[in-house]
């Protein structure tokens, strides 16, 4: 499976808010044969506030307080309304890690997790940006 690359803006294409590592887009394909469609929340929670969760679709109830950053190998990626106002300058990169993931999380079974690294935006992709808000 290959690596979605982060894209830079062309003319008025904004660059993608979140990415996976090669390593991530094996395991969610792993996750995804055994247990269907997929969604990611990053709740910004205390906890976790680096790991995003994986669930079946349907799993997790998402509402006001979420916003969809984009998909990751056809899976929503969701983040806390909240957590998207400190990191919505940001794009962010899903990895995969040795140890357990989330207590609710699929992949927690596997012996590896999942793991959010972020770069800022360049001044360029921010502008990009506002032209596509995040609903």
């Amino acid at each position: 499976m290959a690596h979605e690359a982060p894209r830079q803006g062309h003319g008025t294409d904004p660059p993608v808010r979140v990415t996976a590592t090669p390593a991530a887009l094996e395991l969610i394909a792993r996750l995804h044969a055994q247990h269907g469609p997929l969604m990611f929340h990053q709740s910004g929670g205390c906890c976790d506030g680096s790991a995003p969760m994986c669930f079946a679709r349907g799993e997790f109830m998402t509402g006001d307080s979420d916003v969809l950053l984009g998909h990751v190998a056809g899976e929503p990626f969701y983040m806390s309304r909240p957590q998207f106002a400190v990191w919505e300058h940001t794009q962010l990169t899903i990895e995969v890690v040795p140890g357990g993931g989330g207590m609710f999380s699929l992949e927690r079974p596997t012996g590896l997790r999942f793991l959010i690294r972020s770069r800022l935006f360049s001044e360029a992709e921010s502008e990009l940006l506002k032209l596509h808000p995040v609903a």
